[in-house]
């Protein structure tokens, strides 16, 4: 073991009790045995109706434990943690009221070739934080190792002895005050689910109609301006990035960026400090809830994108802010040389869900959210990373197998993210029942039928119906399906038809990050440009991508802005851009493009909650389900002729499906066939009007045209109606929605 950078830590600024070393006349806090459990920091009545707070922490190799307590001048109070039952160190402080700020110290061996990271001169972070107030800034004195060692090859081995507690947020302990009785969650159905992605900053932080105080904030998003856009597009769901509290990569700070999308947790449990407009001594906590209130009230479910696969810790090289000074060889997966860390997140550390302290980790936090905090479910970042055991990825790994029972997780919305970095940790299709997944085949087949990249048309037509060869086994059902096109990582809809190549400069990574894999194509010009043909292209490319989301079957997920033509130009990597790159610009509602494609928007989401036939619960069969030959499902050339097995294996520029909506399968609420409109989609992709041949009896009589997105104005629908067998032509680039008429 050696050691730098200091003597012994802390020794200004605090006072140590307990069997330490303490002030002259200081009296010692008493510290009583408490209980092991509930983990973290919990205000209660104790013995003989003392008010106070029990500590509890999971540190299964320490040799000791000190909690840490700060007054408001940031004095420091050690108190030892004697009790140990079953490896989680505890005690009851009597006194100690929601508001306090604390921290961790613990003790034991340091020797990083072990794996062994130990420093009690760093302040730990309790994992179970319910609140965080401070910002994670990381100077040198964050690190447990000297950082600027010069042989930086050992540098992670040399212990920093510097006390890193004035330069970390701390803890706060908060009042359980609320138990959710007069809140009624939407419990929307999969198959009825419209979700939209959005930052919290980032969707409230200019719009106009929000008190500057507000904006930014998860106030804001509460505030009846930001709710009504969300109820007027009609979408049931907010997917909401990454709100536990997070650390800023040291990289980024030294380029004078941040994390803005906040994929680098360091807190589980307590909602971003950033995103509060009331204060971070635990007034977060109640302002997120009623967040929540306030959209359940407006009939909206809240998501949360989570990351249990890695911490912000990094890799061997990064700060020791919390998991990594409590039991760094428990809480991660280690490789065999016990000084590097297994990562299969790309983000330096993976954790080591199969220990099952971590697992309760993570179980536990995602109860919380669910039973304490109001949210509705969640999506995994990096699922695959959480379903390996000691090495690959395992559909009967523990983390699957505990959600599968878990009476409060296994009824939430549960979407996985289904890859990791790892090898074999592309896992599309894979999840069990009860999840649902991000379907990257969908957002691929679709961009490249739109810029006539398909060599045929086989995976469009899974893609559109369901994806069946995907998720039609283990009675998975067409919801297993998130569809989406864009997602916060890459481009948003409108620089998907304006870039090809991704301009990623002001990231200051020479623009080598980001995928190059953008399946894009920009109308002929790349980037902004003032000509009128190439504008009105992109608009109707981005009406094309719109309506074949949301009349595809599965869960549509549309990314904020998305509607109104937001642009992050061309950057396809946003991660550490907090800035009107990201920011959603509600001026483009001025626009009279942005204010069509959101009337379009609008018209199909509400298409979408009208007709079950475009929400199935079941997957088609193909089959006719009568004498007349009709099927639930058909697909159809320009010629108006049913696709051959040749037809399929061919490219094509045009295809059509008819949907059935006589020939739904289960019952409603109260035992009744459902039954709906039948409708016929034309999608043609070719840069020239085609002659179409609408299908005749016994599929229509006649059809009423109910979309067109060669047009501009999408306020209203035609309303042009023609008849089964008859000729249309189809306008270049365009998709055509037309309801059967009877």
């Amino acid at each position: 073991m050696r050691s730098a950078a200091g003597g012994a830590p802390g020794t200004e600024g605090h006072r140590t009790v307990n069997g330490h070393r303490g002030e002259p006349g200081a009296l010692r806090p008493p510290v009583w045995p408490g209980a092991p459990t509930p983990l973290g920091a919990r205000f209660r009545v104790g013995p003989d109706g003392v008010a106070g707070t029990n500590f509890a922490l999971w540190a299964g190799g320490a040799e000791s434990v000190e909690l840490c307590l700060f007054d408001a001048a940031g004095t420091e109070t050690r108190l030892v943690l004697t009790e140990l039952t079953h490896e989680i160190w505890h005690g009851f402080v009597p006194g100690v009221r929601p508001g306090q700020r604390y921290g961790f110290r613990v003790h034991g061996r340091w020797d990083p070739w072990t794996g062994a990271r130990w420093n009690p001169a760093k302040l730990l972070l309790d994992p179970y934080a319910r609140a965080v107030d401070g910002d994670f800034v990381l100077p040198p004195e964050v690190y447990g190792h000297v950082r600027d060692w010069p042989q930086q090859q050992v540098a992670d081995t040399v212990r920093d002895d510097r006390d890193s507690a004035p330069h970390v947020p701390k803890g706060v302990v908060v009042q359980d005050d609320d138990d959710w009785a007069d809140d009624r969650r939407p419990k929307t159905p999969w198959s009825d689910s419209v979700i939209y992605e959005l930052h919290v900053r980032g969707f409230t932080r200019l719009h106009p109609d929000i008190p500057e105080p507000l904006r930014g904030t998860y106030a804001g998003l509460a505030h009846p301006a930001a709710i009504d856009h969300l109820v007027r597009l009609g979408v049931t769901a907010v997917e909401l990035l990454p709100v536990h509290q997070f650390a800023h990569e040291d990289h980024l700070l030294r380029r004078g960026l941040k994390n803005y999308w906040g994929y680098n947790s360091i807190g589980y449990f307590a909602p971003h400090a950033g995103y509060c407009a009331s204060g971070t001594a635990g007034q977060q906590v109640g302002e997120f809830k009623r967040m929540v209130r306030a959209l359940h009230e407006a009939g909206i479910e809240v998501i949360l994108d989570v990351v249990y696969n890695h911490t912000a810790e990094a890799s061997e090289m990064g700060p020791t802010l919390s998991l990594r000074g409590i039991d760094n060889r428990g809480y991660y997966r280690l490789q065999a040389d016990a000084r590097r860390y297994a990562d299969y997140t790309g983000c330096g550390n993976t954790l080591h869900v199969v220990q099952p302290h971590v697992l309760r980790l993570i179980t536990d936090s995602l109860r919380y959210w669910v039973t304490e905090m109001g949210v509705d479910g969640f999506r995994f970042d990096l699922a695959a990373a959480l379903a390996r055991s000691m090495h690959d990825v395992d559909m009967l790994s523990p983390f699957l197998a505990v959600i599968a029972q878990d009476p409060v997780l296994r009824r939430v919305k549960l979407i996985a993210e289904p890859w990791d970095v790892g090898n074999g940790g592309y896992q599309v299709g894979a999840f069990p029942p009860l999840w649902t997944e991000w379907n990257d085949r969908y957002r691929d087949a679709v961009r490249d039928f739109w810029r006539r990249a398909l060599p045929d048309m086989r995976d469009l037509g899974y893609r559109l119906s369901g994806s069946s060869d995907l998720y039609a086994w283990g009675g998975r059902r067409p919801y297993a399906s998130i569809n989406f096109i864009t997602a916060h990582d890459g481009f948003t809809l409108r620089d998907l038809v304006s870039y090809e190549r991704k301009h990623n400069e002001a990231n200051g990574e020479g623009n080598r990050d980001g995928t190059d894999d953008n399946r894009a194509w920009n109308c002929g010009v790349e980037g902004e440009t003032d000509d009128p043909e190439v504008n009105a292209l992109r608009r109707r490319q981005l009406r094309n991508l719109l309506t074949t989301l949301l009349v595809s079957t599965g869960v549509p997920m549309l990314v904020a802005g998305d509607e109104m033509g937001r642009t992050q130009g061309g950057n396809n990597n946003a991660y550490c851009q907090d800035g009107e790159v990201s920011w959603l610009d509600w001026s483009l509602l001025e626009q009279p493009g942005a204010r069509g494609l959101l009337e379009l928007a609008t018209r199909l989401v509400e298409l979408r909650h009208r007709h079950p036939v475009l929400r199935r619960r079941a997957f088609f069969s193909g089959r006719a389900q009568g004498a007349d030959g009709l099927r639930d499902l058909a697909w159809f050339t320009a010629r108006g002729e049913e696709m051959t097995e040749q037809d399929w294996y061919a490219p094509a520029a045009t295809l059509g499906l008819y949907l059935s909506g006589r020939d739904i399968p289960g019952r409603d609420a109260r035992g009744a066939p459902v039954t709906d409109d039948s409708f016929l989609i034309l999608l043609h992709a070719s840069d020239r009007p085609a002659d179409c041949v609408l299908p005749g009896p016994p599929w229509a009589a006649a059809y009423e045209l109910v979309v067109d997105t060669s047009r501009e104005d999408q306020a209203e629908p035609p309303g042009v109606v023609h008849r089964g067998g008859e000729m249309v032509t189809l306008p270049a680039r365009s998709v055509l929605v037309l309801k059967v008429a009877e």
